[in-house]
């Protein structure tokens, strides 16, 4: 058993975006999943992007996003509402509302998002 005490939790931002590292092979080497909770500030985006040899899965918690997909495609997600992205999909999001849009994403093999984002620090809680 390991548990994550929410200060030991890192995060990793891009302006706009704070992704909570959960669980990933950073902090478990043999994890078979990278966890994460991606929050988005109204406005904020999340360039589309791929993962050549990783399925994800974005469960929506709270605000209002936009998938980008493939071929300019766009589709809503709303609290409840699940996605998965086969290895290869292409896939990111834009926060549409006036609040901020909480996602938790599961990536099988796990992958370190690391080179994703340009700031790193423990979480404050």
């Amino acid at each position: 058993m390991t548990l994550f005490r929410k200060e030991e939790i890192a995060e990793l931002s891009n302006p706009g975006v704070v992704s909570r590292q959960l669980l990933t092979p950073d902090s478990v080497p043999e994890a078979r999943v990278t966890v994460t909770q991606v929050r988005l500030e109204p406005g904020a985006v999340q360039p589309r992007h791929v993962h050549e040899n990783s399925e994800q899965f974005w469960y929506a918690e709270s605000g209002e996003g936009t998938l980008l997909l493939a071929d300019g495609a766009e589709q809503p997600i709303r609290p409840g509402d699940a996605a998965r992205f086969a290895p290869g999909d292409i896939h990111g999001a834009r926060n549409d509302g006036p609040e901020e849009f909480i996602y938790i994403s599961v990536t099988s093999p796990p992958v370190s998002f690391e080179k994703a984002y340009t700031n790193r620090k423990k979480s404050l809680g």
